[in-house]
């Protein structure tokens, strides 16, 4: 019988962390409770967990800060929590690694619902078939077997999340995705939330592979659609 998957709460509101954990248990997840940076950090280390739910605003240091040093030794799921509705905290949180956001206030259920989708998605390859272990376009290689990525020789260090959409746009260089699409092979079918988080990690990938996007060499952006492959 496989282990359940184990995932950190870190929330300096310890009400709304033990509700929160008190659903993850009900649903059968193991649950470990941080209430700062540092103390985050270091359960982590000590237990890697398979997602990590990470309040931005915390004691010690906050929750960028945390997934930025994640990132330094797991590739664990991130979701993001912040009590503002402003763009500045999604796109900073996830420009340091996270998989996706949530808004305070907000159901336990949907929180329940994002943490399944996203442990649907595939922990070692793209969602995507695939016709053989490597893709190439311009002067960028995709490893879909290592998760590797190449430009001109050099390594570019993607998170799961950036290689998981590289990869899909890489498998079908001449198709235009929508947003909807590249969600599900990201992310996996049934996830659900707001779109244009794919526009974060995009914005993400291009600047890792120092791509621009009013000139593309590599991704360009469909009007009225979505993404694709530049030059194809």
């Amino acid at each position: 019988m496989a282990e359940p998957l184990h995932v950190l709460v870190v929330d300096d509101e310890t009400d709304l962390a033990n509700v929160v954990a008190g659903y993850l248990r009900r649903e059968g997840f193991t649950v470990e409770l941080a209430h700062d940076g540092p103390g985050a950090v270091a359960k982590a280390r000590a237990q890697p967990p398979d997602l990590v739910v990470l309040d931005i605003m915390l004691p010690g240091f906050d929750g960028i800060e945390v997934a930025r040093q994640l990132r330094g030794f797991t590739d664990a799921y991130i979701i993001m929590l912040t009590a503002k509705d402003e763009e500045v905290d999604k796109v900073v949180g996830l420009s340091v690694g996270a998989d996706d956001y949530l808004v305070k206030p907000f159901s336990p259920r949907e929180l329940i619902a994002r943490v399944r989708a996203m442990l649907r998605r595939p922990r070692t390859g793209p969602a995507v078939p695939q016709t053989s272990t490597t893709v190439r376009f311009a002067d960028v290689v995709v490893d879909l077997e290592s998760r590797q990525v190449t430009r001109a020789g050099e390594p570019v260090p993607l998170t799961r999340t950036e290689f998981d959409l590289l990869a899909a746009l890489a498998e079908r260089p001449r198709a235009a995705f929508t947003r909807r699409q590249l969600l599900d092979a990201a992310w996996g079918e049934g996830w659900y939330g707001d779109e244009h988080v794919v526009d974060v990690h995009i914005a993400h990938v291009r600047d890792k592979l120092g791509d621009d996007a009013a000139t593309p060499r590599y991704i360009r952006t469909v009007r009225g659609v979505g993404y694709g492959l530049a030059g194809r």
